[in-house]
């Protein structure tokens, strides 16, 4: 018993480093995910260079908190670590979803795999906010281009049959993702029909003045 004093002073200090870790970890990940937020609007703006400068923080912010998490394994698999290195993904593939850019893939953005497919199945998501802009605009061609990419994430997310333990709830998200596309395939072939409706009543009234 003469060591228990010691004992419970060597867990003590572990404690508190490991609580000052959680603190800025929690602090960094919130962070995180505001600069993501603020390039997701960014690029639905079209204002690329403002968003490629806000990943470049996110880069950073998120470079930060796994390096300082790096002692603490249980601290880097915590939900709130998760979610927003899922945040980090889901910016990153927005990006590159409307900018045409190759998607980056879970090593380039030093992700889990999970998280990365987590912000796979929400940057899908978002891709129908851009779509339904176009759609308003009435640019059908480049709305039908996105909603290819879109159906195209769904599709391989379907195929992601593991338990919800390792992939961190995607059959979840994945059903998501398929009520969004569902609904974006239908606004987008309404839209399409009602153009094509458009144009022949169009073309009826040219040869009815020219008759």
């Amino acid at each position: 018993m003469n060591n228990l004093n010691d004992i419970i002073e060597a867990i003590r200090q572990d404690f508190e480093a490991r609580n000052a870790a959680r603190d800025v970890a929690l602090k960094r990940s919130r962070e995180l995910i505001r600069y993501c937020s603020l390039s997701i609007r960014a690029c639905h703006r079209h204002e690329f260079e403002q968003a490629l400068d806000l990943l470049v923080k996110v880069d950073e912010l998120a470079d930060r908190m796994t390096a300082d998490l790096a002692s603490y394994p249980d601290l880097y698999h915590a939900g709130y670590t998760r979610d927003a290195l899922k945040e980090v993904t889901e910016a990153h593939l927005v990006y590159a979803l409307i900018h045409h850019d190759p998607l980056p893939t879970p090593a380039d953005l030093g992700v889990p795999n999970s998280a990365y497919l987590g912000g796979l199945a929400e940057a899908a998501t978002e891709m129908r906010r851009y779509i339904l802009d176009l759609i308003r605009r009435d640019r059908l061609e480049e709305a039908e281009a996105y909603f290819v990419k879109m159906d195209d994430i769904y599709s391989v997310l379907v195929t992601i049959d593991f338990p919800d333990a390792i992939t961190g709830g995607l059959r979840r998200q994945t059903d998501i993702v398929r009520g969004v596309t569902e609904r974006t395939r239908g606004d987008l072939t309404v839209a399409v029909r009602q153009r094509r409706l458009e144009r022949a009543l169009r073309d009826f009234e040219e040869q009815v003045s020219r008759s």
